[in-house]
Order: structure tokens, then C-alpha cells, then sequence
């Protein structure tokens, strides 16, 4: 997966992600850390209507068919009382006329909380998490979340997709976290 330079680690050279490319609009970092905090945590809708307003600026519109905001379990859901990452994939929809799949896709089993987790662990936390109820022969899909830090959990999902037939997965993510 491209760091926020563009270079591609050596994990996915050797293991290539089932997703073609992530564009990450900014560093994990300071401020930024911040605001995806009182968006996720805090339930700041405005952070994410501010997100996906600079996504919409900054990013030409790729060239698929559905976007796919990355899915919370229902007992994250219940818990949270939203999906940050739909709330990021809203405005991109509307600027894009592009249809959002939110019930055909979505995570069937609750998952440990990554963070902290090491790679192989995110990995092994992630099998069989997603299903996605339709076919989606030749479809073209964008998939966004907000910090993607291994990228283990948008490969588990773009896997998923392809298996239902996707022609292509694109990540789109409001923050990467640096590679070490």
C-alpha cells in the first residue's frame, strides 16, 4: 500500500492487498488526529461534513460504480449510534451521483478493536468479518474510511468484494497513518 510519499512497502510487494490504490488526503497526525477523534468519539458530524467537503475539492472523481463506506458491526453501531465512515461518505456520493451501498455490505462479526494490534493479528482479526449480499459483476468500487493504518481491514473488505465479483476496489481514507 503507498505511504503518504507514494513508495510501496515491501509487505505489499511481496503480498499484493486486494485493493488496486489508496489515496489518503492527509498525515495521521496532528490536528488531524484530533478532529477524526471528535468525529469518531465525540459524534462532530461537522468534522466529518468538513472532511468530505476537502475530499470532494482535492480528489478527482474516480471512476467507479458504488462507493462503499467500511462497515461497523451492529453492536459497534449500537454502541457508537453512527458510522463515521458513512458520515465521510456522504458528501462524496452526493458530489459524485454515486450510489452508496450500505445495507448489501456489512460486517458479520464483531472484531477486537484494532488498535494496538500488529499486523498478522489485524489480519487474523479481520477473516470472514465482512459479507456483501449482492453481486457486483464488473463493478467498480471506492471503498472510505477515515485512518487506515495497515490497511489490513480495507483489504479484508476489498477481498470480500472481489469475491462478489468486483472488477475493481479503490480505497479512499482521510488519514494515513505513517509508515514506520
Amino acid at each position: 500500500m503507498p505511504d503518504t510519499e507514494g513508495a510501496i512497502c515491501g509487505r505489499c510487494l511481496k503480498h499484493p492487498p486486494a485493493f488496486e490504490v489508496t489515496t489518503a488526503l492527509y498525515r495521521y497526525a496532528y490536528p488531524l488526529d484530533r478532529l477524526i477523534h471528535r468525529l469518531k468519539y465525540g459524534a462532530d458530524f461537522a468534522v466529518a461534513r468538513a472532511l468530505g467537503a476537502c475530499a470532494v475539492r482535492t480528489v478527482p472523481r474516480p471512476p467507479v460504480d458504488f462507493i462503499v463506506p467500511v462497515p461497523l458491526h451492529a453492536s459497534r453501531l449500537a454502541e457508537r449510534g453512527f458510522n463515521q465512515s458513512l458520515e465521510l461518505a456522504r458528501p462524496l456520493a452526493r458530489a459524485w451521483q454515486c450510489e452508496l451501498l450500505i445495507r448489501d455490505v456489512g460486517r458479520i462479526r464483531a472484531t477486537q478493536d484494532q488498535v494496538g494490534l500488529p499486523w498478522r493479528a489485524r489480519q487474523k482479526n479481520l477473516r470472514k468479518a465482512f459479507a456483501c449480499r449482492v453481486r457486483l459483476e464488473g463493478a467498480h468500487v471506492l471503498l472510505v474510511d477515515d485512518v487506515m493504518t495497515t490497511g489490513a481491514t480495507l483489504d479484508a473488505l476489498a477481498q470480500c468484494l472481489r469475491e462478489a465479483g468486483a472488477a475493481t476496489v479503490r480505497n479512499l481514507v482521510m488519514a494515513r497513518t505513517p509508515m514506520r
